[in-house]
């Protein structure tokens, strides 16, 4: 048996409907390798039962501030103390609230404050609810007392228990997990009461990302055009990612046959030049650039006006090289922290290494499109991200997984680098 220290997860429930999903949650945890602490909110009584997670966790489920047994045995200061990282899902928009406003009513709020461990929040709300003013100065508010201490999962867009449609679902129990466990604070021992936490901020709070998305179509005649296989399933995906980590987000998308997600500006384009003039539009505003969009590398040098009538066996057709938007973008004057895709099946390190020099890029995400089971038109895909640091070029791969759960991760690496890009 490992005599590894687990680390040691304070997971907080609160009223919602979406505390059933909580179960999961857990477990996932407690497979990942944490050793897991629950609190329940009164509310999260009312949707989710204290045995149904003590099964789940192993561990007594704590629900009452002024419980004397507990009090007797592992008091709430010491609870507090315990807790390497601190998770509330689902974070409703009552405890992000009471959170913000420093209450100490309940178990709960009285862990968070008297905790300085990283504390993550996986929001679920009405979608009216998360977009209200309020609610979203209380989670502005709380990333400015918190700094780098707070971090956001979600919420997810979707389908809710009310009937609306819209942001405010809690990302799904999986996603939570994985995201949550691959944070520096969560895989950092529970052996030391020092957390090795991330030196960036938590979220994308305030910022203006700007990505672009999907195929371009180039013309040839009025019925006839070049393109390629992108779904745009990936650029949306980190669309929607970027949205959930409190971004504004414009989406400059190709033609594409997948729903364009809520909350986010979308700019619809059709060719090269179209998403190049999109982009540049936005340029000054945007803090972060992710370039995802499969751009036509040539169009054709005129596009007739009538339709070509089918004469002969062959036709020749002259191209042009279209204009680089990534590396436009990146050499601006109004420059964005800028990240580029390179969609290779060959060389994938060198290709990319390379596209991080020549374009001026801050970071490249690399993958394998000659493999079927990823990529283009796929539900998955598996990248390599390439960053740029004082020290040179860092890596690391991703392995294949859904492309919604990878744009999750893709988003945290960018939150950090783009940071640390600002000495923050």
């Amino acid at each position: 048996m490992s005599n590894q220290v687990k680390t040691r997860v304070l997971l907080g429930i609160t009223g919602g409907i979406a505390a059933y999903k909580s179960a999961e949650l857990c477990r996932q945890l407690v497979k990942s390798g944490a050793e897991v602490q629950v609190v329940m909110t009164a509310g999260a009584l009312e949707f989710i039962t204290p045995l149904t997670m003590q099964a789940v966790s192993g561990n007594p489920v704590h629900h009452t501030l002024l419980d004397p047994a507990a009090e007797a045995g592992m008091g709430h200061i010491e609870l507090a103390r315990w807790a390497d990282q601190i998770l509330i899902a689902p974070a409703t928009a009552d405890f992000i609230a009471r959170l913000n406003a420093g209450m100490a009513n309940d178990l709960l709020t009285t862990l968070c404050l008297a905790s300085d461990a990283p504390m993550t929040l996986a929001p679920a709300m009405n979608q009216q609810m998360w977009r209200n003013e309020i609610t979203q100065n209380n989670i502005k508010s709380l990333h400015n007392l918190l700094g780098n201490r707070l971090r956001l999962i979600g919420p997810a867009s979707g389908e809710q228990a009310c009937g609306d449609v819209g942001p405010g679902r809690m990302t799904e129990p999986q996603d939570i997990a994985t995201a949550f466990m691959s944070s520096p604070s969560a895989s950092a021992s529970g052996a030391s009461s020092t957390i090795e936490q991330s030196d960036t901020n938590s979220s994308l709070a305030g910022l203006s990302v700007v990505l672009t998305a999907g195929p371009t179509r180039e013309s040839i005649d009025p019925v006839r055009y070049i393109s390629n296989h992108s779904s745009g399933k990936m650029g949306v995906a980190l669309a929607e990612a970027a949205s959930r980590c409190g971004a504004h987000v414009t989406l400059i998308c190709g033609p594409v046959s997948i729903p364009m997600p809520e909350g986010v500006k979308i700019v619809s384009v059709t060719s090269a030049q179209d998403m190049l003039d999109a982009a540049v539009e936005q340029v000054s505003e945007a803090d972060i650039f992710i370039a995802a969009a499969a751009v036509a590398d040539y169009r054709p040098a005129t596009q007739a006006e009538e339709k070509i009538k089918k004469s002969g066996d062959e036709i020749s057709l002259t191209l042009v090289k279209n204009p680089d938007i990534i590396a436009t973008i990146a050499n601006h004057a109004e420059r964005p922290f800028c990240v580029g895709f390179a969609a290779e099946t060959r060389d994938l390190e060198r290709y990319a290494l390379g596209k991080l020099e020549r374009k001026n890029l801050d970071m490249v995400i690399a993958n394998d499109v000659s493999r079927s089971d990823i990529g283009f038109n796929s539900a998955d895909n598996a990248v390599t991200v390439f960053s740029r640091h004082s020290d040179g070029a860092q890596q690391q791969a991703f392995d294949a997984m859904p492309k919604r759960q990878l744009a999750d991760l893709l988003i945290e690496k960018i939150r950090q680098y783009y940071h640390q890009s600002r000495g923050e």
